[in-house]
């Protein structure tokens, strides 16, 4: 089949990005062409994959939005193809795969100002076409919260759901070499071998909770100061306000922020611990991807994937909305290195048990069925 998948932008260290590569890649070695239509493609171009980038550029994200959707609105009708697929939440869709929080329910956090604006207008009706009835378009969910989350502002279509199976990518599967990659990384991050070494991994840092996370470290470390620890951030996102708040707690030298890396496998696998804390996270790859590192969590249950933390014994899974308390206390927890190695131990025994890897192909072969049977009913 041909098939066009959609996107804004592109970015390969983002969990959103890595479900675009391997979905298209999945869809790619089964035979069908892919046409990929994005603004901004950072990283390498798939083998087999036809990259479209749209000459298109507006002041607003509403503007870019609105004239991106447009040019490939324009652009199918001259080339049509058998099957789009979504990646943000768009008018014309024959599929949408589940990347964000609901839209409706995080405005309804946000003033009526903000609620009456064109940008608002604008983005709640992408996501009106998708989800409210009597659309067409088929959902693929990626976690049974996000079915909850949206069913609060849409009379869902049971028929229209899909819920595909929690997973990551096989290259992020457990290395034979961990040890010895644990022990360089560390060294090649200055970390001394008994320092306990706090991980967050993301991009939207206010939404994933990095001030709850940069204030349980500075009480880590005011309460136990004989316990030597770091804390590293990855991602590409707006430090500023959180390098402040490392100054103000007085462990501004024990916060990195590393930026975008091409590691983070790597470092994962030398860190002790995972902070997640996220006020809202439709998803949250990340916990997988340290599921299956063997590195332990602490989330919140805000996290589409925190039941899989659950199950795993993995971590501690803290309720929504997030007490600063219940953070610090769950953080003082994973000083103790027996906790640490027992929810290791549960996370590899769990994801030696459980499929982890096979998600994409089993997503690229739903969305085949799909399309054939849309394609069976026009032909009927």
């Amino acid at each position: 089949m041909r098939l066009a998948l959609l996107l804004y932008d592109h970015n390969p260290h983002t969990g959103v990005q890595r479900d675009v590569r391997c979905i298209t890649q999945a869809l790619t070695i089964r035979g069908h062409h892919c046409r990929v239509y994005c603004l901004s493609w950072q990283g390498d171009v798939l083998d087999g994959m036809d990259l479209c980038l749209v000459p298109v550029s507006a002041g607003s994200r509403r503007g870019r939005s609105a004239r991106f959707l447009q040019w490939v609105r324009n652009d199918l009708t001259n080339t049509p193809v058998d099957g789009i697929i979504g990646f943000n939440k768009m008018p014309g869709l024959d599929i949408y795969f589940t990347t964000s929080a609901c839209y409706l329910e995080k405005a309804q956090q946000r003033g009526r100002l903000y609620r009456r604006s064109a940008h608002f207008r604008h983005f709640a009706e992408c996501e009106h076409a998708v989800f409210a009835p009597p659309g067409k378009t088929q959902i693929l969910l990626q976690a049974e919260s996000q079915r909850d989350a949206y069913a609060k502002h849409y009379r869902l279509q049971p028929e229209r759901m899909h819920v595909v199976p929690p997973g990551v990518s096989p290259e992020w599967r457990l290395p034979e070499d961990a040890p010895q990659r644990r022990k360089a990384v560390r060294a090649q991050l200055g970390l001394e071998a008994q320092e306990l070494t706090l991980l967050c991994v993301g991009s939207q840092f206010v939404a994933e909770g990095l001030d709850y996370a940069v204030t349980a470290f500075s009480r880590l470390r005011m309460e136990q100061p004989s316990v030597k620890a770091r804390l590293l951030v990855v991602g590409q996102g707006k430090y500023k306000p959180f390098q402040r708040l490392s100054r103000k707690l007085g462990v501004a030298e024990s916060v990195e922020f590393l930026g975008d890396r091409n590691d983070v496998m790597d470092i994962m696998l030398g860190a002790d611990l995972l902070l997640y804390p996220a006020r809202g996270e439709a998803v949250g790859s990340v916990l997988l991807e340290a599921l299956v590192a063997g590195l332990p969590v602490v989330a919140t249950e805000a996290c589409g994937y925190a039941p899989q933390i659950k199950a795993a014994r993995a971590g501690i899974v803290l309720h929504s909305p997030l007490s600063q308390e219940d953070l610090d206390r769950a953080v003082m927890r994973f000083i103790d290195g027996i906790f640490r190695a027992d929810c290791r131990s549960s996370a590899l025994l769990y994801t030696r048990l459980t499929d982890m890897y096979s998600k994409y192909s089993q997503c690229a072969h739903l969305i085949e069925q799909l399309l054939h049977s849309k394609h069976e009913t026009h032909t009927q």
